[in-house]
């Protein structure tokens, strides 16, 4: 199974840099059978039958990306340098794991000022990603990250904008609440409160997970033969109540469809055995054509890069010609691609 198996031409306008507005007005391509139609996440409903189950990702996006100043004396005075920190997980001994730009430009037990409120010593470096320790934790730490932080959007669009105050809202679920998270669970961005009263009223019912997107999810694949990529781990939790909700639906012949490829990694991952179970733990679970799915029956996602990871994934669900009749609709119609872009459902 090569890389360039799961490549495609995309043009440089399909990729969206702004949500639709409001969220649930994004197009939705739906995929099931030998069919393809047109339509839009808000006519979710109408798709989905009473007794399907959604699964959410309820992680929550910090503000994760960082400008700040160091200032160093020297012989000739003080000097300053602007620097760049985006966080990427907390660990252990209480340090946030970070990429820092420029990264030479720090001697660990430097201090970078990030505002009046927030500043890190460097702590130390380690395989080339840095790793700072704050001045302030818990609830006064997210209350200065929220201040002084700016939302990590992914590569493809913040090389055409940066980050403003409306991505604090775009870039974020309706539902969000554990914090955690670098990158959003996107599909989930489609979802308003009138598509949720819509879809509860239409007998569909929701459970929720708990999986910290981590910027790895962004990281190319570099290998010519895709089964020996190694995946970046992510912390995640399915809890017992979760667990019972969606063994319920199984029994009674409803569909649990997941909203978004960090869910359906995250309780494919707690089904390893067979059946899914309660589990919290870090995976690294790499999903790709020829893939055993035991809780999975059907998946809502958006359009994603070519040779990536999560390509793979929705090739494993649906299979690859399949998925490559998909995209080819997709960009033909002028779907909207990636993080802000349109949504599909796909149906194996």
């Amino acid at each position: 199974m090569k890389l360039s198996d799961f490549d495609f031409h995309l043009p440089e306008n399909l990729i969206a840099t702004r949500p639709a507005n409001p969220r649930s007005s994004a197009r939705l391509l739906v995929a099931e059978g030998d069919a393809i139609s047109d339509a839009h996440v808000f006519d979710l409903p109408d798709w989905l039958r009473p007794g399907d189950r959604l699964v959410l990702n309820d992680t929550r996006v910090i503000p994760a990306r960082l400008t700040g100043r160091r200032h160093r004396d020297s012989a000739q005075g003080p000097v300053s340098a602007s620097i760049e920190a985006t966080l990427l997980d907390p660990q252990a001994d209480g340090t946030w794991a970070a990429l820092i730009k420029p990264l030479k430009k720090v001697k660990t037990g430097e201090v970078i000022r990030f505002s009046d409120q927030l500043s890190a010593e460097l702590d130390r470096v380690a395989d080339g990603q840095a790793f700072l320790r704050f001045n302030l934790t818990g609830q006064d730490f997210d209350a200065a990250l929220e201040q002084a932080g700016a939302m990590p959007l992914p590569p493809y669009i913040a090389a055409k904008r940066p980050a403003d105050a409306q991505d604090k809202t775009d870039y974020q679920t309706i539902w969000a609440r554990n914090s955690g998270a670098v990158a959003a669970p996107t599909a989930s961005l489609h979802f308003d409160e009138a598509l949720m009263q819509a879809l509860t009223a239409s007998g569909v019912s929701v459970s929720y997970v708990t999986l910290h997107v981590g910027a790895g999810t962004f990281l190319p694949v570099k290998v010519e033969d895709v089964t020996t990529h190694k995946m970046h781990a992510e912390w995640g939790r399915v809890s017992a109540e979760a667990v019972s909700e969606i063994r319920e639906t199984k029994a009674i012949g409803g569909r649990v469809i997941p909203v978004g490829t960090t869910a359906l990694r995250l309780i494919e991952s707690a089904a390893r055995s067979g059946q899914i179970v309660p589990w919290e733990g870090d995976t690294d679970i790499f999903i790709y054509p020829g893939f055993q799915f035991y809780v999975t029956d059907a998946l809502i996602t958006n359009f994603h890069l070519p040779k990536s990871t999560l390509l793979m994934l929705v090739s494993a669900l649906m299979g690859q010609d399949r998925m490559q009749e998909v995209y080819e609709h997709a960009i033909a119609q002028n779907y909207r691609f990636f993080s802000y872009g349109d949504g599909s459902l796909l149906i194996p």
